[in-house]
């Protein structure tokens, strides 16, 4: 069924409008974006939902606009605004940014102070960027961000959606509920297919003894009834070494390189696909995943040459059951071992077309 208003004269008039606004490829998308804020007069919405919509898709716009000017790929950097500069990991936080600023790297921070201003004074104010929310005691960004590389947010939920949306790779610091929340969130949205597998790092400095306890209840009480898989404890890396938190972002992307559905199966793209032996292998350990038939090797679909999508790179399929992801990501540290680290890595957009379409 057709999404547009039920009146083929004011069809014709929104799509005239939209066709002389714009002239652009993704006009039906527009139009669709339209269509949905007139049913929201027609049905009536009353004048604080409306609100609530028009300023979401406000800074959900706006967001777009300011991360799309920079496509270098960007970690974002989840930590505590009351930590203080002379706490250990105010120093880790800082040491961390600058390290992967130094590779190229854009560095993302909820833009307040704290562990936010650490990450975002070790990148410097060229390589940071910041997603502020406006609290009453948090007004405005620290001031390593530049105007221009800051979105400001009423709503967290659109706040947390950008940090995920405009990120390949996560680091975690110690915080308070917020970052609680959006560590759980993140695992969360990996843990059910929700965005794309990416590095997570759980990082503090030695002795801090923050996520330790953490990690023991959810062995303890989870993992232990059965409330989640002991293979979901893969989808993230617990560490106090910087070295090894940086190296944990840069091999995830040292042979594997993206992921998309075609015709029912996963394909994963790869620098360098396994061979036979190695294919073999691979197979029976990860039979478990596997719903029916066999990892293999494979061309790109016609979907994905259709979108001109990561041609350049090798792939394998297979029908994933959807649903241990964490055993994904242990197949994607498998395959990642076939491979060495290059001098340079080829880094996948955040968020594709391919995976707003899924229709779970």
């Amino acid at each position: 069924m057709a999404y547009d208003l039920g009146n083929e004269e004011l069809n014709e008039r929104l799509r005239s409008l939209i066709a002389d606004s714009s002239g652009n490829e993704n006009q039906e998308l527009i139009e669709e974006l339209v269509v949905t804020a007139l049913k929201l007069l027609r049905d009536g919405a009353t004048r604080g939902d409306l609100k609530l919509i028009n300023t979401a898709l406000k800074e959900m716009r706006y967001s777009n606009l300011v991360f799309s000017r920079h496509p270098e790929p960007k970690v974002t950097i989840y930590g505590s605004a009351r930590i203080k500069a002379d706490d250990p990991n105010y120093g880790l936080t800082e040491r961390f940014a600058a390290t992967m600023a130094s590779h190229g790297w854009g560095v993302i921070t909820g833009a307040g102070p704290g562990l936010m201003e650490a990450g975002s004074k070790g990148a410097g104010v060229e390589n940071s960027y910041g997603v502020n929310i406006r609290l009453p005691f948090e007004a405005t960004a620290n001031e390593y961000i530049a105007d221009g590389r800051t979105v400001n947010f009423k709503y967290f939920f659109t706040r947390k959606l950008a940090f995920v949306k405009e990120s390949q790779a996560f680091v975690i610091m110690p915080g308070g509920f917020g970052t609680l929340d959006e560590a759980f969130e993140l695992i969360t949205l990996f843990q059910t297919g929700k965005s794309d597998l990416h590095p997570i790092v759980l990082l503090e400095a030695e002795g801090t003894d923050y996520w330790a306890p953490l990690i023991g209840f959810i062995t303890d009480k989870l993992i232990t009834r059965g409330l989640i898989s002991e293979s979901d404890l893969h989808l993230f890396l617990q560490t106090t070494d910087l070295d090894a938190a940086c190296q944990e972002i840069f091999k995830f992307y040292s042979n594997y390189h993206s992921q998309r559905y075609t015709a029912g199966k996963l394909v994963l793209r790869l620098r360098q696909a396994p061979d036979d032996d190695e294919m073999a292998a691979l197979n029976e350990e990860f039979a478990d995943i596997i719903v029916d038939g066999a990892i293999e090797r494979t061309e790109p679909g016609q979907a994905e040459v259709d979108d001109d999508d990561a041609l350049d790179m090798q792939r394998i399929t297979f029908p994933f059951d959807r649903r241990q992801f964490g055993r994904l990501r242990q197949l994607i540290d498998r395959l990642n071992d076939l491979a060495s680290l290059p001098e340079t890595t080829e880094i996948p957009a955040s968020m594709s077309e391919e995976q707003a379409e899924r229709p779970w």
